[in-house]
């Protein structure tokens, strides 16, 4: 994920990196004058050094505020980039592995980890800078003394390897916290969408609260607060050999030689500059760790947004001479039964101007076999023909366009269409006074004026989107399940012959018996099976549905 985001932003990263060397060799060489201003015996040298002091503090402050601006840039672009690559992997999906992946873990890769290897940048100038200055400050060192140089690269050794042992004690720390983080997502949506629960049970809220909730709160705290303890533990072992190093060449590695005053004050000054670097330099490094976590975690989660289709050129939606399924199945785990369950093999067709109604009960498959139909679900066996050509990866996006459907689980746009124009902007809110909403919600220039409604009006809504769409094929599931009678009375017998008029093929999941008559075929499912076709003007089972297929086709 770091490399993808260099990638993106090359060029922007190397002249923030420059600037950030630039400012940390002007730094160095800063140090450099002032330990010749503090040996210097004649005027003219002070004067000559005293303007090259300047010059490099102004060289430093114009490269570090260079540095700062294009490395902040670089951190919004590095959390849009981000937000793009994933919001992309979402939408190009596999429907059926985003169900399987959840919500949660999408949410938390797009907000918490994103901002973590975001942040990253931000340090990076804070890493680099340091770097350079610690690295100059040892490099001035072996100038002065190769025998000190030897004595703190050693230093550094021992200190470099403590951390590292550090760093993989504190990284493991830093995973659970991430991938609870996850999980943390998940009590979030639950503690907003189980409201009404949690209000009527006070037992159910106090174990949420306390076990749930705060236990995974509590998990992401501890483990995090422990894995950054780790390195701010190293980072203090650090310091102390710095001091320790410190001691060393002032009382035993230097003793009396010539010009000690001079040796001891170019050591003494070499040091006490480059620890405060050193020092920020070790608090950097764990928030680099941190987003090397994050965006391992967000790897992981991308790479199983796995895409094998070819997406849609923009075009209008094909037109429907015929839609068959052959022999489709499908398998997946069902929780009534705590096994896989298998839907299927089916055997339909459908056609335009015909209103099918699909009924069974709970768990029977209906809302499975929607799913296949439009195309959200692949089939593992079987084939679905549309027009007289099959339906594979190459086209199954192509062929998601011929529908328009409103699931149980539906979710309402502000916009509701892919163009909006005041003709479209007429229709719907025709459409919004024939179902009473006209007085709470309007449609101006393609969007909603609200969608602050009752789930039965939200449903209206979503009955509006689906019309104008103006798609070959409509799927309602369960639509009237959350509606009142005169909306009920105006869905089955108004707009659903309406739509057949308009040679549109509608698929209708429905338990609403006393509308059953006026379907042109009503489907009954069992246990993942087609087990009738009848005819609703005189009931009559067909007993095998391949016989009804080609009176259908």
């Amino acid at each position: 994920m770091l490399s993808y985001l260099i990638q993106q932003s090359r060029k922007l990263l190397i002249a923030a990196a420059l600037a950030s060397v630039t400012s940390g060799v002007c730094s160095v060489l800063l140090l450099t004058q002032i330990n010749a201003a503090l040996t210097a015996t004649s005027t003219a040298e002070r004067v000559m050094l005293a303007w090259r002091f300047a010059a490099f503090a102004v060289a430093a402050m114009l490269s570090q505020m260079v540095a700062s601006v294009l490395f902040e840039r670089l951190n919004q672009r590095a959390h849009a980039d981000l937000r793009r690559f994933i919001s992309a992997r979402v939408i190009a999906a596999d429907f059926r592995r985003l169900e399987e992946i959840g919500g949660p873990k999408v949410q938390s890769a797009l907000s918490e980890h994103s901002t973590q290897v975001a942040e990253f940048f931000v340090s990076f100038p804070t890493i680099l800078v340091n770097a350079i200055i610690v690295s100059g400050c040892l490099t001035y060192m072996a100038w002065l003394s190769w025998q000190v140089f030897l004595a703190a690269v050693l230093v550094i050794g021992l200190g470099s390897l403590g951390y590292h042992l550090a760093h993989l004690r504190a990284i493991r720390h830093l995973d659970v916290a991430s991938k609870e983080q996850d999980r943390l997502f998940d009590h979030f949506r639950s503690l907003v969408e189980g409201a009404k629960e949690l209000r009527l049970h006070a037992a159910k809220r106090r174990r949420f609260s306390d076990d749930v909730l705060g236990g995974s709160i509590e998990t992401v705290r501890r483990e995090r607060a422990f894995g950054m303890s780790v390195f701010l533990v190293s980072s203090a072992w650090g310091n102390f050999l710095i001091y320790g190093f410190i001691g060393l060449v002032l009382f035993v590695l230097v003793g009396d030689v010539p010009e000690r005053g001079r040796i001891m004050t170019g050591f003494a000054l070499v040091f006490v500059y480059m620890v405060a670097p050193l020092e920020n330099l070790l608090l950097a490094l764990p928030r680099a760790n941190l987003a090397k976590v994050s965006g391992a975690r967000i790897d992981e989660i991308t790479q199983q947004l796995e895409h094998t289709e070819s997406d849609e050129v923009s075009g209008p939606a094909p037109r429907l001479v015929g839609l068959v399924l052959q022999g489709i199945s499908h398998r997946y785990y069902h929780e009534g039964v705590d096994d896989l369950f298998t839907l299927g093999p089916v055997d339909l067709a459908f056609s335009p101007g015909q209103i099918t109604y699909l009924v069974g009960g709970n768990g029977s498959g209906k809302t499975s076999l929607a799913k296949l139909l439009v195309g959200l679900y692949r089939p593992e066996q079987g084939a679905i023909l549309i027009n007289g050509e099959p339906v594979g990866d190459a086209n199954r996006d192509r062929y998601r366009q011929t529908f328009s459907a409103i699931f149980s689980d539906f979710h309402l746009f502000e916009h509701m269409l892919d163009a909006a124009s005041a003709e479209l902007d007429a229709q719907g809110n025709a459409l919004l006074e024939k179902l009473h909403l006209q007085h709470k919600v309007q449609v101006c220039d393609g969007a909603f004026t609200t969608r602050a409604l009752s789930q039965g009006q939200r449903k209206r809504l979503a009955l509006v989107v689906a019309y104008l769409e103006d798609r070959p094929f409509l799927v309602f599931d369960e639509w009237a399940a959350d509606q009142d009678p005169v909306f009920k009375e105006v869905f089955y017998r108004e707009l659903l012959p309406e739509l057949k008029a308009k040679g549109k093929a509608v698929l209708v999941i429905s338990h609403d018996d006393r509308y059953f008559h006026l379907a042109d075929r009503l489907i009954r499912m069992e246990n993942g099976q087609v087990i009738a076709i009848e005819t609703p003007t005189d009931h009559t089972s067909l007993k095998s549905p391949s016989a009804n297929l080609t009176a259908v086709s």
